[in-house]
């Protein structure tokens, strides 16, 4: 009796379990594909501001809006494109390096997308001679 018991017992009903990876995977996988996110600018004129362009393509299906774009300090100025990107469309983001202190230099670019969850820090280096 007690080996029936637990024989029944093992066959409970139990909806199939759905692969979550591929929706994951669907549900993370980015719209935006960015031409570069690292630059380096290498050596750059201490006093000169240096501008650099980030440009990234909507690979999706749907318009991208650029919702907020935060330079790492005070030295690094921001802009971006401010309509909407749609599907197959390009767009830049330009940040601004000040360049006013000589040595070399690090710094990040955060930008935040409906497209993503995430934001993206994209990365601008050199030296200020």
């Amino acid at each position: 009796m007690l080996a029936l018991a637990l024989g029944l017992m093992s066959f409970s009903a139990v909806a199939p379990v759905k692969s979550l990876v591929s929706e994951t995977k669907a549900a993370t996988a980015s719209t935006i594909v960015w031409k570069a996110e690292t630059v380096d600018v290498g050596e750059i004129p201490q006093g000169t501001p240096k501008v650099i362009v980030y440009e990234f393509k909507n690979t999706g299906k749907t318009a991208v809006v650029i919702t907020n774009v935060q330079g790492s300090c005070g030295c690094t100025a921001t802009d971006y494109t401010k309509e909407p990107i749609q599907a197959g469309k390009t767009a830049k983001v330009t940040a601004t390096y000040n360049a006013a202190n000589k040595g070399g230099f690090t710094k990040t670019v955060t930008v935040t997308t409906s497209a993503e969850t995430t934001p993206k820090v994209l990365t601008l280096k050199g030296t200020v001679i």
